[in-house]
């Protein structure tokens, strides 16, 4: 017994590292994402892709966790992509102000 709850652990930490990674990947996909909306002039928040990517997560959700959860989680998972844009635009002009690149890590807050 309490071999399977370590066993289980470990199974959530390896789960959690890979989380990680693919949270990291799909952040780099959204800077990209914001930088060609910069060059065409699109603006950041896009509620009708946001809406795309809530129902495409709930239709390929198949639990145990509900459509709500999904939802919520997803709606975190864009805020904080959105917030990643929001700071690269701004360090981008910025740095254009200022004829430098920026040096800290996106979505790192200093105060």
């Amino acid at each position: 017994m309490r071999g399977d709850l370590e066993d289980l652990r470990r199974r959530i930490d390896m789960l959690d590292e890979q989380l990680v990674r693919l949270l990291n990947a799909r952040a780099a996909c959204a800077l990209e994402i914001g930088r060609i909306k910069r060059e065409v002039g699109l603006e950041i928040y896009q509620p009708t892709r946001e809406v795309e990517v809530l129902a495409n997560v709930n239709r390929l959700n198949t639990g145990p966790l509900g459509p709500q959860a999904i939802q919520r989680l997803f709606e975190r998972i864009i805020d904080e992509a959105r917030h990643l844009e929001r700071v690269a635009d701004d360090e981008h002009r910025q740095s254009q102000a200022a004829g430098a690149l920026p040096t800290k890590r996106l979505g790192d807050e200093t105060d």
